[in-house]
Order: structure tokens, then C-alpha cells, then sequence
């Protein structure tokens, strides 16, 4: 493919730390738009413009989209505990500012618009698969303002596309060690107990080297298979208690069971992603515990379950983000 200018909005984050340079080994020029409230974690090379500031600036981020040929939209305030926090914030950001994103897009005719959703806009389902075509039933404010950025592209008559990733688990240079994956692992290692809260949920996973292969994927893509779709990215749909097996097998550890009115289980189906545009997920759940007990035991991970930087909340109250 023709090398092209990318701006990726929260590209300082879980996996825009992995992205971006994934994408700028491959010769791409990248604007990253984020503010880097978990420290530069991204190396300086000679194609990357690194912006710090709010999406809810539409003047600014209008300007950083200048001469830009896709737009990946990743930044928000991730997960359901982080969103509880501050409802407030967790709307400007994830739903008020999404407008600014598009038209950040459109004034600048950007060919490709590329908006991160999530699988949890599934919310609660009896269906063994959960395909694209299933019904949006959100159980908490952070999948709902997906869902509802979503219906809101369907207005737009440019260029887009929606990707609903499982949940990404893996080491990346900005790690997040408040996803099931990472922080069971995190648990093995540190505290050589593995606790988990019920444990017959199913939860969909994707390892993050594969969740890069996904956006490289959707700028390649020729128009007529990206253009107004949507599509799950997800690999190993395994319950808690499996994902705990599996931490336990590779780290050690000792498992523990709490209760939990935690209900949300789905299993999702990403076929689609395969038959339309060819992608085979290439990296497991086994291979990401594997590179987190890789990174922690380089020292490459510093006070894993304690430190803000690691957790999403944590770092958020530590800053008073407003």
C-alpha cells in the first residue's frame, strides 16, 4: 500500500502505544493526538508529529487533521470503572468530543474514518454467537456512548468504518493492568494469587499484536469492503475461570473465587473480519501472559498493581482530570 499520513487520536494510549510504531515501521507518517496523561511512551522518529491536547478543542484538533488520509479514533476514557467515576467527563469525552472527531474529518476530507467502538455494546447475550447484525444493548454509560457514536456515523455519508475489538491483553509500552488478562496475570506474578469474581463469564479476548494487525488491516482495505461496515476483532472467547487457568499454567499462583453480580458474558463471532478482508488472528491469550511474565521479570514493570500509571482510575483521580 502507498504510504500515507494517519492521525490517531489517544495514540499515547494501551493500544495506540503499540500502533503507532507497528505503523511507522511500515513507512506511514503518523500525527498523534492525545493528552498523554500516562507519560511519552512513544519513541521519536523522523515521521511522527506528537500533539499534546484534548479532543474537545475543535479548533486544535481540526488543525492536526490538516493533510491527514485516515483518522483512527481511539481516544476516550476506557472502560466501564473509569467512565463511573466522572460521568460527566467520561460523556464530553467519549460521546460530545466524537463530533469534534468527524468534523475534524469532514473540514479536512479525510478519505478514511476509522472509530475504535467496543464488543460491549452487545451487553448481555444468550446467543452462542454474537455477530454484527445483533441488537446493541449496552448495560453501562461507556458502552452506550459507543453504541451511540456508532448510530451517529450512520448520518455521515463519508468514508467509515466501525471496528468492536474483545478485550486487548498483552504487554504494550503504555500497559493497561486494569483488563482481565493482564491483571490476573499481573496478580500470578505479584502476589502469586490469582483472584477472580465469579468466573463463569465468557469474555472475549484479542492479543494485542493482533489488535494492530486489525487497524493496519482497515487502512488497507479497498473502499468497497470497508466503507460504512462494522466488524468484531476478537480470537479466544473463554470464560474467566479459563483465562485464570491459563495465568495459573504459565505464572503460578494459587486461585481464589469471589463472588460478583458482574454479569456481562458474551461470546463474540468475527468471522465477518475473516471472510471479507482476510484477517487470521496470528497471537493468543498464552502468548500474552507470556509477554507480560517476559516484561515484568526484565523489571520492565514497576509496582504493577499499585502504581496509577498502570490503572486507568487510579491515574485519573491521581491528575483531577476534569
Amino acid at each position: 500500500m502507498a504510504k500515507i499520513r494517519i492521525l490517531i487520536t489517544g495514540g499515547a494510549g494501551y493500544v495506540g502505544s503499540e500502533l503507532v510504531p507497528y505503523l511507522l515501521s511500515k513507512g506511514h507518517e503518523i500525527a498523534v493526538y492525545d493528552l498523554y496523561i500516562y507519560g511519552d511512551v512513544l519513541q521519536k522518529h523522523p515521521k511522527l508529529t506528537e500533539i499534546k491536547a484534548d479532543i474537545r478543542d475543535k479548533k486544535k484538533l481540526i488543525g492536526a487533521a490538516k493533510g491527514a488520509d485516515a483518522i483512527i479514533h481511539l481516544a476516550c476514557i476506557s472502560n466501564d470503572p473509569s467512565f463511573e467515576l466522572d460521568p460527566e467527563l467520561g460523556k464530553s469525552i467519549n460521546y460530545d468530543a466524537f463530533f469534534n472527531v468527524v468534523e475534524a474529518a469532514k473540514a479536512n476530507s479525510v478519505k478514511r474514518f476509522i472509530f475504535a467502538s467496543t464488543s460491549s455494546v452487545y451487553g448481555l447475550k444468550a446467543e452462542k454467537n454474537v455477530v454484527e447484525t445483533a441488537s446493541l444493548e449496552p448495560l453501562t454509560d461507556y458502552s452506550k456512548f459507543k453504541a451511540d457514536c456508532e448510530k451517529a456515523l450512520h448520518n455521515e455519508d463519508f468514508e467509515w468504518v466501525v471496528i468492536r475489538p474483545a478485550t486487548v491483553c498483552g504487554y504494550a509500552p503504555r500497559l493497561r493492568l486494569d483488563v482481565v488478562v493482564n491483571i490476573l496475570t499481573m496478580n500470578a506474578l505479584i502476589n502469586r494469587k490469582i483472584r477472580i469474581f465469579g468466573g463463569s463469564q465468557m469474555r472475549p479476548n484479542i492479543n494485542i499484536k493482533d489488535m494492530v494487525r486489525v487497524y493496519e488491516l482497515l487502512l488497507n482495505a479497498p473502499s468497497e469492503k470497508i466503507k460504512r461496515q462494522t466488524f468484531n476483532a476478537g480470537y479466544q472467547n473463554l470464560t474467566v475461570t479459563e483465562i485464570a487457568n491459563i495465568v495459573k499454567k504459565l505464572c503460578g499462583g494459587e486461585m481464589e473465587v469471589v463472588p460478583t453480580d458482574d454479569n456481562r458474558s458474551y461470546h463474540i463471532n468475527s468471522d465477518k473480519i475473516g471472510k471479507m478482508l482476510g484477517f487470521k488472528p496470528e497471537f493468543t491469550v498464552e502468548q500474552a501472559v507470556q509477554s507480560l511474565a517476559e516484561a515484568f521479570r526484565a523489571g520492565k514493570i514497576s509496582d504493577g498493581l499499585n502504581n496509577p500509571i498502570y490503572h486507568n482510575i487510579k491515574r485519573m483521580k491521581e491528575l483531577g482530570l476534569k
